[in-house]
């Protein structure tokens, strides 16, 4: 379990490169006209998923959206949503 919270607005290429194949809950996150995250404040990351839903359970940010940074097994379902 890995703990970061912080106020630095990192874009998703930041994001990636700083935490390969992790699970990543990002706070604040602005969207493109895809609705794609471009950026971010990361408040959590872990290589575990459940980790990080927990953790964003337990501090139930106003807005967040949670990202993967590594490869999606075919197995894997998305489902983009915005609220």
């Amino acid at each position: 379990m890995t703990e970061t919270m912080t106020d630095e607005v990192m874009t998703v290429s930041e994001i990636e490169k700083q935490f390969d194949n992790e699970w990543i809950l990002v706070e604040d996150p602005e969207f493109n006209q895809n609705n794609e995250v471009v950026r971010g404040k990361v408040l959590w990351h872990s290589k575990n998923r459940d980790e990080m839903y927990a953790k964003a359970m337990e501090l139930r940010p106003k807005r967040s959206a949670s990202l993967y940074t590594g490869p999606v097994p075919d197995e894997i379902f998305i489902n983009l949503a915005r609220v």
